[in-house]
C-alpha cells in the first residue's frame, strides 16, 4: 500500500476526480482519496513495480490539476493543523481590506457618512468605483488559490467547488469593471441617470465579501477538522521526547528515537514509559488509560510488557526496550487510525456519487436562472445576482465531509478507548452486526487453568493441602500443576519439602514430606493409596458437572483432600453478553471444548444451551459463521490461530488484543483491552458513527434541496429573496454544521450503557446449533443421522483432566480423514467421526504419541 499527500483539493468532487484519474493508472489495483487528510491509499497490482507506479500515480495527479507527493510514514507532523494558521493569515488580511471596502459601498445604508467628493454623479462617481475596484482586487490576488483551482477545474473538466466560488467572485468583479467602464461612457456622454445606474450596480463588494466569507467558512472548517484528530493529538503529547538509557552502568539521557532494541531504560515513578518494551527490575502500577480507557492501573512486576505513553506511577522501573520509532503500540495505533480515515467507508459511496455530478449541475442551474430571469423582463443585474447566489450557495462540501469527519472522529474516540477500527468500512458495518459468535478459551475465559476451589478434611486444612500441593507440584510441568503454584503464590503460602518425587504419567505425582507418602491425581490414582470418603467423591464430582477438573490428593494412606482446577470465566464476560442482548444481538458461544464444559461456562455467562456450540474444529468455526450469515450479518470474536478462518469469514472480525498475531491480522476490529466489554462497546460506537453520518448526510442534503432554488429566485413572489453576500455566508456555515455535527461524537462513551436500544431491524432467530442444516456439507460437526460418515469409540487409559482431553482430541483430528473428536477422560474414551476409513494403529499410534495407554478401538 503506497501514501500520498494531496494538495490541492477543495471539496468532494475534487477527490472524486483524483480517484478517477489515479484508477486509470496501469498497476493501479484500488485508489482512495481522503478530502479530510487530503490523502491517498493506492493498492499496487502483484506485478507493478512501486518506483515507476509511484511516477506514474504523480503525474496521472498534477494532470488532473492537483499535487501529489509520496507521504512520510512516521508520526513526525502527522496529525498538525497547518492549514488553520495559513487560513487565518489569508483571512486577517483579506479583511483589512474588505472593512474599508464595506465602509465605503454600504456605510451611508447605516447613516454613515462619506467624504463629499464620493457622492452623487459627476466624477464623483467615477472616482468612488475606483476606489472599490482598488480595494477589491487585493482580496481578489490574497484569496487567488479559489481562481487558480477553479481554472484547473475548468482546464481539466473536473470543476470543484472553487469552480463555483471563483465563477460567482468573477462574475461579480467583471460586472463591476464593466459598470465602472459605463459610470466613465455616461460622464463622457454627459448622461447623468446612466451615471447613477451604474453607481449603485458596482458589485465590487460581493466579489470582496463572497471570497472573504468562504475563507471565514474555510477557516472554520479547518479548525474544526484539526479538532477531529484531538484524540490522538493527545496520545501523542504524552510520549516523552527523552528516555534515560542505562549504558556501561549510567545512566544516559538520550532523544527516544535514539533508543534502540535491546536497551535498558529506567522510568521513575510520574514518568510515561518512552518505548514499548519487558519489566526486567522493579514492581509498580503502570497507568495505561492512554492506551486502553482503563483508569484502574495495572501491576507490573519482571517480565510484565510494558507500552509507551502509559504512565509509571509507583515504583522505578528498568525495562529492556522491545518496539522503538514507528514499532510502538502508540504509533501503531495512530497508523490504524490514520489509515482507516483514508479508506471509504461504504455511505460514502453514495456522496460519491452525487459529488461526481453535482458542480457541473449547478453551474448548468445558475446559467438557465440567469437566462430565465433575463427573459422575464429582469434587468442584467438582477439576473447575475440570481445566478451568482445559485453558484457560491451551493455546498459540495458539506457533502464530501459528512462521512470522513464523523469516521476520523469516530475512529479516534474507540482509540482513545483501546478499540481499533482497521478501516472505515469496518467502522461502519460493526453497528450493522445481528449475531456475535464467541470463541471460548482467552475470549470469554482467561485461557489460563486457575484454582477455583480447595477441599480439604479436618486432619488436612485447606491451607496446608494447597502448600502440600504446591510442593507436590512444583517439579511437574502439567498446565494444571502451574495453577496450583500460582494460587500458592498468590495466598502467599510456602511450599511444603517434597522428597523422592515421582511422576506417574496420566495418573498423578507422588512424594514424600518428612517421610510421609503424599500423592495427587485423578480419582483412580488416589484410590490406590487410600479410600476416598463420600463428601470428596461428591465434591470432585460436583466440579466434573460444573466443568471443573477435580486433582485429589492422599497423606500417609489418608485423604487429604480435592483442589478444583478450572478455565476461569472473566469477571466482565456475562456483562458483556448481557450488554450484547440489550442492543438487540444474538450471542452464540463456539467451542472446541465437550459438551458439558461449553455448556456449564455458558449457563455461567447467560447462554442456554441452543447458543452454545461445542466440539467444533476451526473449519467447524467457520462453517458455523457461514451458516450464521444466512439469517443476517455477523461478527466473529476471537483471540486465538484456529479462530483465524471465522475472523475471516465474517463481515466484521473482531480480535482480542493480547491474542495471537495471525488473529489480529484477520480482524477488522481489535480490542486492545483483551476485554469482551468492548465488544457491546464498538457496536456502540459503530452505531453512532452512523447516525451522525445519516445525520450529516441529510442535513448536506437538505441544504442543497432548499438552499438552490431560494437563491434561483423560485420563492421571489413570497418576497423572499437571497443575495449573493448572504449566500456566500450560508455556504460556509454549511460544512462547519457538518463538521460540527461530527464533533459532537466526541462526547461519547461507548463504555456507557445507559441508552442501549436494539436495532431497528429484527435480529435473526436463535441458533439451533444441534440439528444439521439442509446441506451436510455446511454442517461444522456431522450428526450420527447423516448415516455417511464412519465412527470408531477409541479406548484410552491414562487422561485424567480437561487438559488431557485436549491433548488426545488434537492429536486425533490431526490426522487426515478425522473430522471431529469427542473425548471424555471420566469415559476414558475419543469417539471419532471419520470422513474415510482410518487405519486402527494409526489411530493407535497418535494417541501412543502423546503418552496415554489406548486399550482397544471398536467400529
Amino acid at each position: 500500500m503506497q501514501r500520498y499527500e494531496i494538495t490541492g483539493m477543495s471539496c468532494a468532487a475534487c477527490a472524486s476526480h483524483v480517484e478517477k484519474a489515479v484508477a486509470a493508472v496501469p498497476g493501479v489495483q484500488s485508489v482512495s482519496v481522503s478530502l479530510l487528510t487530503n490523502s491517498m491509499q493506492v493498492e499496487a497490482a502483484p506485478d507493478a513495480d512501486a518506483a515507476a507506479l509511484q511516477k506514474r500515480v504523480c503525474r496521472a495527479v498534477e494532470a488532473a490539476g492537483y499535487g501529489a507527493a509520496p507521504a512520510d510514514d512516521t508520526m513526525d507532523g502527522a496529525l498538525d493543523d497547518t492549514e488553520t494558521p495559513r487560513l487565518k493569515k489569508r483571512l486577517i488580511h483579506s479583511l483589512c481590506f474588505l472593512v474599508p471596502l464595506m465602509y465605503l459601498s454600504m456605510g451611508h445604508m447605516i447613516g454613515l457618512p462619506l467624504p463629499p467628493f464620493l457622492e452623487g454623479g459627476g466624477p464623483g462617481a467615477l472616482v468612488y468605483g475606483l476606489l472599490q475596484l482598488a480595494l477589491t482586487l487585493p482580496v481578489c490576488w490574497i484569496n487567488r488559490a479559489f481562481f487558480v483551482s477553479g481554472w484547473n477545474g475548468v482546464r481539466t473538466k473536473a470543476p470543484g467547488m472553487d469552480t463555483l466560488v471563483s465563477l460567482g467572485a468573477g462574475a461579480a468583479l467583471v460586472y463591476g469593471v464593466f459598470a465602472l467602464v459605463m459610470i466613465g461612457a455616461g460622464l463622457a456622454a454627459g448622461d447623468e441617470a446612466m451615471v447613477l445606474q451604474y453607481r449603485h450596480d458596482l458589485y465590487f463588494e460581493s466579489a470582496a465579501m463572497i471570497l472573504t466569507l468562504i475563507t471565514v467558512g474555510k477557516t472554520l472548517e479547518a479548525y474544526s477538522k484539526g479538532r477531529t484528530t484531538d484524540a490522538l493529538k493527545s496520545l501523542m503529547q504524552l510520549a516523552p521526547q527523552t528516555a534515560t538509557v542505562l549504558r556501561d552502568g549510567k545512566q544516559v539521557t538520550v532523544p527516544v528515537s535514539e533508543v534502540e532494541v535491546g536497551d535498558q531504560f529506567l522510568v521513575k515513578p510520574g514518568e510515561s514509559i518512552p518505548v514499548d518494551g519487558t519489566v526486567a527490575e522493579g514492581v509498580s502500577s503502570v497507568n495505561e488509560a492512554a492506551l486502553t480507557g482503563e483508569s484502574m492501573p495495572v501491576d507490573k512486576f519482571p517480565g510484565s510488557p510494558v507500552s509507551a505513553a502509559t504512565i509509571n506511577q509507583n515504583g522505578a522501573l528498568i525495562c529492556r526496550a522491545e518496539r522503538v520509532g514507528q514499532d510502538t503500540t502508540l504509533s501503531q495505533v495512530i497508523r490504524l487510525v490514520r489509515d482507516a480515515a483514508a479508506t471509504k467507508a461504504p455511505l460514502a459511496k453514495t456522496a460519491d456519487k452525487v459529488s461526481g455530478i453535482f458542480v457541473p449541475a449547478v453551474i448548468c442551474i445558475a446559467a438557465v436562472t440567469f437566462l430565465v430571469w433575463l427573459l422575464l423582463g429582469q434587468t442584467f443585474a438582477y439576473a447575475l445576482a440570481r445566478g451568482i447566489s445559485v453558484l457560491v450557495i451551493s455546498c459540495p462540501c458539506a457533502l464530501g465531509l459528512a462521512t470522513p469527519v464523523a469516521i476520523m472522529v469516530g475512529s479516534g474516540v474507540g482509540a482513545k478507548h483501546g478499540i481499533l477500527f482497521k478501516t472505515a468500512a469496518s467502522l461502519e458495518t460493526t453497528g450493522y452486526t445481528d449475531t456475535v459468535l464467541l470463541d471460548k478459551t482467552g475470549t470469554i475465559t482467561t485461557g489460563e487453568p486457575s484454582v477455583v476451589q480447595i477441599v480439604g478434611t479436618r486432619r488436612v486444612p485447606e491451607k496446608f493441602l494447597l502448600s502440600m500441593a504446591a510442593g507436590l507440584e512444583l517439579r511437574s510441568e502439567h498446565p494444571l500443576a502451574r495453577a496450583i503454584l500460582q494460587r500458592a503464590e498468590q495466598d502467599k503460602i510456602k511450599y511444603t519439602a517434597v522428597a523422592d518425587f515421582q511422576a506417574v504419567p496420566g495418573q498423578g505425582l507422588r512424594g514424600k514430606v518428612a517421610g510421609k507418602v503424599i500423592a495427587g491425581g485423578n480419582a483412580g490414582f488416589i484410590r490406590t493409596t487410600c479410600v476416598l470418603p463420600p463428601d470428596l467423591e461428591e465434591a470432585g464430582q460436583e466440579m466434573s458437572r460444573n466443568g471443573i477438573t477435580p486433582l485429589y490428593f492422599s497423606l500417609a494412606g489418608s485423604p487429604a483432600g480435592v483442589i478444583g482446577v478450572s478455565d476461569v470465566v472473566k469477571k466482565t464476560s456475562a456483562g458483556a453478553i448481557a450488554q450484547m442482548k440489550a442492543l438487540g444481538l444474538n450471542v452464540v458461544l463456539l467451542t472446541g471444548d465437550n459438551e458439558a464444559t461449553a455448556r456449564h461456562i455458558g449457563s455461567m455467562v447467560g447462554l442456554d444451551a441452543d447458543h452454545v456450540v461445542a466440539g467444533v474444529l476451526p473449519a467447524g468455526k467457520e462453517k458455523e459463521v457461514r451458516r450464521w450469515q444466512k439469517k443476517g450479518r455477523v461478527a466473529m470474536v476471537g483471540d486465538g490461530i484456529n479462530d483465524a478462518p471465522a475472523l475471516t469469514r465474517a463481515e466484521t472480525g473482531i480480535a482480542i488484543g493480547a491474542g495471537a498475531d495471525v488473529a489480529l491480522d484477520a480482524a477488522d476490529v481489535v480490542l486492545v483491552r483483551s476485554d469482551l466489554a468492548d465488544v457491546p462497546a464498538a457496536v456502540r460506537l459503530s452505531r453512532a458513527v452512523v447516525r451522525n453520518i445519516h445525520e450529516n448526510l441529510f442535513w448536506a442534503f437538505f441544504y442543497n434541496a432548499i438552499c438552490i432554488p431560494l437563491a434561483a429566485g423560485v420563492f421571489t413572489g413570497l418576497g423572499i429573496t437571497l443575495n449573493p453576500m448572504i449566500a456566500s455566508a450560508a455556504m460556509s456555515l454549511s460544512s462547519v454544521c457538518v463538521v460540527g455535527n461530527a464533533l459532537r461524537l466526541n462526547t461519547l462513551d461507548p463504555r456507557n450503557a445507559d441508552h442501549d436500544a436494539p436495532p431497528k431491524h429484527k435480529a435473526p432467530p436463535p441458533a439451533a446449533p444441534a440439528k444439521a442444516p439442509a446441506c451436510p456439507a455446511e454442517c461444522p460437526v456431522p450428526s450420527k443421522q447423516e448415516g455417511k460418515t464412519m465412527k470408531k469409540t477409541i479406548h484410552i487409559e491414562g487422561m485424567m483432566c480437561a487438559h488431557c482431553e485436549a491433548t488426545v482430541k488434537k492429536a486425533l483430528e490431526a490426522l487426515d480423514g478425522v473430522e471431529s473428536a469427542v473425548v471424555s477422560h471420566e469415559a476414558g474414551t475419543a469417539v471419532v467421526t471419520l470422513s474415510h476409513d482410518v487405519a486402527d494403529a494409526a489411530l493407535q499410534e497418535a494417541v501412543r504419541a502423546k503418552d496415554y495407554t489406548v486399550t482397544g478401538i471398536d467400529a
